[in-house]
């Protein structure tokens, strides 16, 4: 076993441009930092293997190999601090995060700094905090996972991504995009806590940062915060419902607009006559077997964050 150092992964995807020339100064500067504190550094691209899975047996394969259990850090957005964070629940090797996505919701949460060489910094120094984890069936949730029309604002999303390079501003473009041309909606029963409900809906969300739902003025951020599953419901699929929907999202007032509920549970079970649903998860689409069971495993994540954000 290697007793001196201790070992830091670090997971990228290479369609990030992380790795890129441009970053070359950056990358270096990443590379001193860690190395100061006694960490030994390597890397791995997540497109170099058939998925992730394979590429966290290595990753834990080489932490295996010293002392200390040292730390496995995901650089990107959503989708990739989603991958990591899927094979670190219920671990004890805690994960880093270099935030590189559109919102960030999760470093935001933590108060880990947005720059990257800070972030690097909260890596070396700061500490492990256990943080909650939702999932939907198999799959886990940092930030939301949701089915109806927000699985086509995430598609049209990444379309205006493509042509005008990734703003914030897409995400709202994009869903007035879709309510202009797409109005599904689903007929689902909804179990709450041993409780169904018959609900006819174009939207469900479920929620587990609670920084976003608190952005988003929902009262359901404190259950999040506490280990609950928190949703909320579009109850209409009418054009001017769905317009009024998507302009109060935008000014912050969700809570008050008519035809939309939230809620919380412990567990959330959907059921559909259909066999399969689309569900958007933190950002990826996925194909799902229904019924769905949605619940909360709490502290079930260690990330590093600063020691004045330990105990928030």
């Amino acid at each position: 076993m290697l007793t001196h150092l201790k070992p830091l992964s670090l997971i990228y995807n290479e369609k990030s441009g992380f790795h890129a020339s441009k970053h070359e100064e950056v990358y270096e500067q990443l590379m001193t930092i860690w190395t100061a504190y006694g960490y030994e550094i390597q890397v791995f691209d997540v497109s170099t293997e058939p998925d992730i899975a394979t590429l966290m047996e290595k990753v834990r394969q080489r932490h295996g190999e010293y002392t200390a259990q040292g730390v496995i850090v995901a650089a990107g957005g959503d989708g990739t601090l989603n991958a990591v964070a899927s094979m670190l629940t219920g671990q004890d090797i805690p994960m880093g995060i270099l935030p590189l996505g559109t919102f960030n919701y999760v470093a935001r949460a933590l108060n880990i700094p947005l720059d990257i060489i800070d972030a690097a910094k909260v890596i070396a120094t700061g500490v492990a905090r256990a943080s909650h984890v939702a999932r939907i069936n198999d799959h886990i949730y940092l930030n939301n996972a949701s089915l109806g029309l927000y699985p086509l604002f995430i598609k049209k999303r990444e379309q205006y991504n493509r042509w005008f390079g990734r703003l914030p501003l897409n995400a709202y473009t994009s869903g007035l995009d879709v309510l202009i041309r797409d109005r599904k909606e689903l007929k689902l029963e909804v179990e709450v806590d041993g409780i169904k409900y018959p609900v006819k809906t174009p939207l469900i969300f479920f929620g587990n940062n609670q920084l976003q739902l608190a952005e988003m003025k929902l009262k359901i951020a404190e259950c999040a915060k506490i280990g609950q599953v928190a949703g909320v419901v579009v109850a209409k699929a009418d054009k001017m419902t769905l317009f009024k929907t998507l302009f109060q999202l935008v000014r912050g007032q969700l809570e008050e607009a008519s035809d939309v509920y939230s809620f919380s549970a412990v567990q959330v079970r959907v059921y559909s006559r259909k066999s399969r649903l689309t569900v958007a998860i933190d950002g990826e689409i996925v194909e799902m077997n229904t019924p769905l069971h949605i619940h909360v495993e709490k502290n079930a994540l260690n990330i590093m964050v600063p020691h004045a954000a330990a105990s928030v």
